[in-house]
């Protein structure tokens, strides 16, 4: 097969990125890996490519170390291809991807952390509902790797949010101002106040935002919080589900919306977008508790 001109020897960075990024199959590829699809015959599916053309692909990722082959089964011996540190890093750049197709394509470029109930990042979201959420962890807010979805209850309640801080002072210019944003404390500490209530109903929760464990720490102090907030700063689980994103003080903010995940990690109910943040938490509620196992 011909290959493109490379560009290896510029000395732009961007056009050496593209020289193992730039054809449009490979960040589907990293997209679907970063989603939990591994197999080549799963990847085929997703994608609609040729196997020709998957080969190649596969072969060229792993050359550039973006992606491994792990084998899975010995006999026969098979493999799956897991993202490496070094595909993992390129997790922004498809979040910017999605960010600025949903504002500048699909939107009219206007920073919002909602969206309209009609809106194709909507019905992406609701999309959720059945699927699955891919082996993860990530860091609560004492620093500790954990998986997001609870495997000690039936049920685990993801609330995430754009960003909460300790003190007034921390939020980005012009917080107030950008639609959706606003709430986020109102939204923990009504979560903080019904804990017992989802426990009772079986329900884990976790609080989730784009912000370092250390400021998430700081926030959940000062509100005395009895849930964990988990840090999504590395983009794992926004790539892994495609949640929505808006771009604040240089930084990527999940936009407020919220799940229910069962023990199977199969997505159960979905609200997207919030914007009757009390009532968002009782309708969690009783999605927890009208589908709980007898």
């Amino acid at each position: 097969m011909a290959r493109r001109t490379s560009l290896e020897d510029s000395t732009c960075a961007i056009a050496q990125a593209l020289d193992v990024v730039g054809d449009w199959w490979t960040l589907l590829i990293v997209r679907d890996t970063a989603r939990g699809v591994h197999r080549f015959d799963e990847l085929q599916r997703e994608l609609g490519m040729s196997r020709k053309v998957l080969t190649e692909r596969l072969r060229l990722l792993v050359e550039a170390d973006v992606l491994a082959r792990v084998p899975y089964q010995e006999r026969p011996v098979r493999h799956e291809y897991r993202l490496t540190p070094r595909g993992r890093a390129l997790l922004p750049v498809l979040v910017a991807l999605q960010d600025w197709g949903d504002s500048w394509v699909l939107g009219d470029g206007t920073a919002s952390a909602t969206a309209d109930e009609t809106s194709t990042e909507a019905r992406r979201v609701h999309d959720l509902v059945g699927t699955r959420v891919p082996q993860l962890t990530l860091p609560d807010d004492t620093g500790e790797p954990r998986d997001p979805v609870a495997a000690d209850t039936p049920f685990t309640v993801l609330y995430c949010f754009p960003g909460a801080f300790a003190r007034a002072d921390a939020y980005p210019p012009g917080w107030s101002e950008i639609p959706g944003a606003p709430g986020c404390t109102l939204e923990s500490c009504t979560y903080r106040d019904r804990l017992a209530d989802f426990t009772a109903a079986g329900a884990t929760v976790y609080g989730v935002s784009t912000q370092r464990p250390d400021e998430q720490r700081a926030f959940a102090e000062k509100e005395k919080l009895g849930q964990r907030l988990l840090s999504d700063a590395g983009l794992a689980l926004i790539t892994a589900l495609r949640l929505p994103t808006f771009r604040a003080a240089a930084t990527t903010r999940l936009k407020r919306l919220t799940l229910v995940v069962d023990r199977d990690r199969v997505v159960r109910h979905a609200q997207y977008p919030v914007t009757d943040i009390v009532g968002s938490v009782d309708a969690a509620l009783a999605a927890v508790s009208g589908r709980r196992p007898d």
